[in-house]
């Protein structure tokens, strides 16, 4: 067992905030290695596990987590896709991505299901976690808490998200950042539904775009491209359902499977890179680190792979003083960083055209229908496509 961080005279090796896919990969792969570490996440633990996310992993991700003794629950109820459908006012196709490009799917699992795994395995290995406990500050090593007690660690990994207390103490040092809105919203809908194609949907529409993500047998996500500002309470449940058959054309292609909305929510798609994710004694990983868009599905992702990409360079800074891996870790991390916001950049841009029936929205909808007839038709377009779907 690992110190305590309530013991006053105790000093961790690594505090990590923030209890989500890249703290808690980090902190099972530092266990893995022997390093002390304690994880400080500010919500309930119900919270934290409870809380539906994205649920698709690339290949990548699942070869690192089980790699890494972290794949378990998604190896057994893991499902495989390999197919998106897309639908617009031409009719629709279905684009098998696993026979294109390197030929790779995508296994889709819930991420409160992977949360709750990886939590299980951290606490199995004897790691550290507290619950309820918010961060208020964070200086030079020490992680001061809203309760006013604090944890001494030779190093913190932020993974609490874009809007942490870590990244603000790092930009704080003036760590620069390159930022971009897409300019659209989304209003995110989790319905007790099952889904109503086999595949991911993505539907383009002159009232905007609508995208069908399956997650369980009963239960799928859904999205609709709403006006910046929208208030998700004025969407009931009949207006989501009414609109969601609108724009992915049931009329033409079949009814939708309706249920209860479990939860709606406001996204802006939004992005933001830290030129340098880290310094010193603080280092980001997962949204900390660099916020994405969620139009390709590369969050959660981007989160495994640079938690697994500091785990080593932090123990061995750790165990021999050897800081090379920390130095390179931005350099390590950016190019696929920037390689995954092109491609989310690209598919923003594929699934939102204009809205409305002016001379420039119908110029930009054509366009719109051009891209995606190249995808349609050309094999070199897909082969591009397959392996920026699928990887990292």
């Amino acid at each position: 067992m690992g110190k305590r961080f309530d013991d006053a005279s105790a000093q961790v090796g690594v505090a990590i905030v923030g209890a989500g896919p890249a703290g808690l990969v980090l902190g099972n792969l530092l266990l893995d290695r022997g390093v002390d570490c304690v994880v400080l996440e500010r919500r309930e633990r119900a919270a934290v596990v409870g809380r539906a996310r994205a649920g698709f992993l690339a290949p990548g991700a699942v070869e690192t987590l089980t790699r890494n003794g972290l794949g378990d629950g998604l190896l057994e109820r893991g499902r495989t896709h390999r197919t998106c459908r897309f639908r617009g006012e031409h009719g629709e196709f279905t684009l098998d991505y696993s026979r294109a490009g390197r030929r790779e799917a995508h296994t889709v699992y819930p991420q409160q299901d992977l949360v709750r795994d990886l939590l299980s395995a951290f606490v199995e290995r004897g790691g550290d976690i507290r619950f309820a406990a918010p961060v208020r500050e964070v200086t030079r090593g020490t992680v001061r808490l809203h309760d006013g007690g604090e944890v001494r660690a030779r190093y913190v990994a932020g993974c609490d998200g874009h809007r942490g207390v870590t990244r603000a103490a790092l930009t704080a040092r003036g760590t620069r950042t390159a930022r971009w809105d897409h300019g659209v919203t989304w209003l995110a809908v989790l319905a007790a539904a099952g889904p109503s194609m086999p595949a991911v949907g993505y539907a383009l529409h002159e009232r905007g775009f609508a995208g069908h993500m399956a997650r369980t047998d009963t239960v799928t996500r859904y999205y609709l491209q709403v006006p910046r500002g929208t208030d998700p309470a004025d969407w009931s449940d009949d207006r989501i359902w009414t609109e969601l058959a609108t724009r992915m054309r049931t009329a033409e292609h079949g009814p939708l499977r309706t249920g209860a909305v479990l939860e709606r929510a406001a996204v802006d798609l939004r992005c933001d890179v830290l030129e340098r994710p880290g310094a010193d004694r603080l280092w980001l990983a997962g949204d900390a680190a660099g916020l994405i868009s969620p139009s390709a599905a590369k969050g959660a992702n981007l989160a495994v792979v640079q938690a697994a990409t500091l785990a080593p360079a932090l123990a061995a800074a750790l165990a021999h003083g050897d800081s090379k891996g920390l130095d390179r870790y931005a350099d390590d991390c950016l190019p696929r960083v920037w390689r995954a916001h092109e491609f989310s950049h690209w598919m923003s841009g594929l699934l939102h055209g204009p809205v409305g029936h002016t001379p420039e929205a119908r110029y930009g909808r054509a366009l719109q229908y051009a891209r995606l007839e190249s995808l349609r038709t050309s094999r070199a377009h897909q082969d591009h496509f397959a392996e920026s779907y699928t990887g990292i």
